[in-house]
């Protein structure tokens, strides 16, 4: 199942900012890695490979493994999931060529519900749910924008401990110049990502695409990120996750330190016309809050305003 001795076969399910970074990386540094793409994208992949530009530290990949037949992928040690929610569903159908018996599936998409819906399909031991921390952005077919330092990726089994096969997954990334990011609780890691990520991205895409500078500038937007982080906090903790009580605190300074012009992929998608991760980000924000008997009054009118407007755009399309 492996290319180079010793070294893990990897598959790569969705070639598009995320799926091209890491994956680049990884075959990059050598490494068997299959991309599972389809129309441009796939073509440019198999005409002229991948190109990964950072500005300081670009790099490319000039020929790349890459199909959008399954089946032609094939039995793999490990598949790095990286298409939106969106697409989850006919990802989660496709993966049955590349998973064998000793096959590790990494969910890696936005939000906290994708492990469950992938070890619905596939057992859940099979999964390691994963979290990523790249800005990156797909600005062609087989041509990613990254931006800032080195991209992490973190992993565990889903019980958050370390097996043989996460070591041996952090081992390669690691020599692809990747931060192997190790949470001591995955579940923890997950939602400390969505108490941020979601707020910022749900209140982006109703302004219209105010970036993250101006949000957190802002002092009625400011108090509406953080109160709407405080509201997953919230429902978080009434789930039984272990958030530390600073939670709220560290997505604040996190919210500050990012870059002022950065934006998210929802309010990209949600402007553009796209398909867009609104029911994994805002409107998980709704069900989960109602789940755990908590209040959500930021995140119900964000999820209606945009909701009323991804169906209008639906009619006029």
């Amino acid at each position: 199942m492996t290319g180079e001795p010793g070294g893990p076969s990897i598959a790569v399910v969705g070639a598009g900012a995320v799926g091209g970074y890491f994956g680049g990386r990884l075959a990059a540094a050598g490494h068997d890695v299959r991309f599972l793409a389809r129309g441009e994208n796939l073509a440019a992949l198999r005409r002229k490979g991948l190109r990964v530009a950072n500005g300081s530290s670009d790099f490319s990949v000039p020929e790349v493994r890459a199909s959008d037949d399954p089946g032609e992928i094939g039995e793999v040690d490990f598949v790095l999931l990286c298409v939106k929610t969106s697409q989850l569903p006919a990802a989660i159908d496709a993966l049955g060529p590349m998973v064998g018996d000793d096959t590790a599936v990494v969910t890696l998409q936005n939000g906290v519900e994708a492990p469950e819906q992938v070890a619905a399909g596939i057992g859940r031991g099979r999964v390691l749910p994963g979290t990523v921390r790249v800005v990156a952005t797909l600005v062609g077919p087989g041509e990613v924008e990254h931006l800032g330092g080195p991209g992490g990726m973190g992993f565990t089994e889903w019980d958050s401990s370390v097996s043989a096969r996460v070591t041996r997954l952090r081992e390669a990334l690691g020599d692809a110049s990747v931060t192997a990011m190790e949470p001591a609780d995955i579940w923890t890691a997950l939602w400390s990502k969505f108490m941020l990520v979601v707020p910022v991205g749900t209140l982006g895409a109703a302004t219209g695409g105010a970036t993250i500078g101006e949000l957190r500038s802002r002092a009625g937007t400011r108090r509406m990120l953080i109160a709407g982080m405080r509201e997953i906090y919230e429902t978080a903790t009434g789930l039984g996750i272990a958030l530390p009580q600073d939670a709220l605190e560290t997505a604040t300074g996190l919210m500050d330190r990012q870059h002022p012009d950065v934006t998210s992929s929802l309010q990209r998608d949600i402007l553009a016309g796209r398909p867009s991760e609104l029911e994994a980000w805002t409107g998980a924000a709704v069900r989960l809050a109602e789940r755990a008997g908590r209040a959500a009054p930021v995140h119900e009118m964000l999820y209606e305003l945009l909701a009323t407007r991804v169906a209008r755009t639906a009619k006029t399309g």
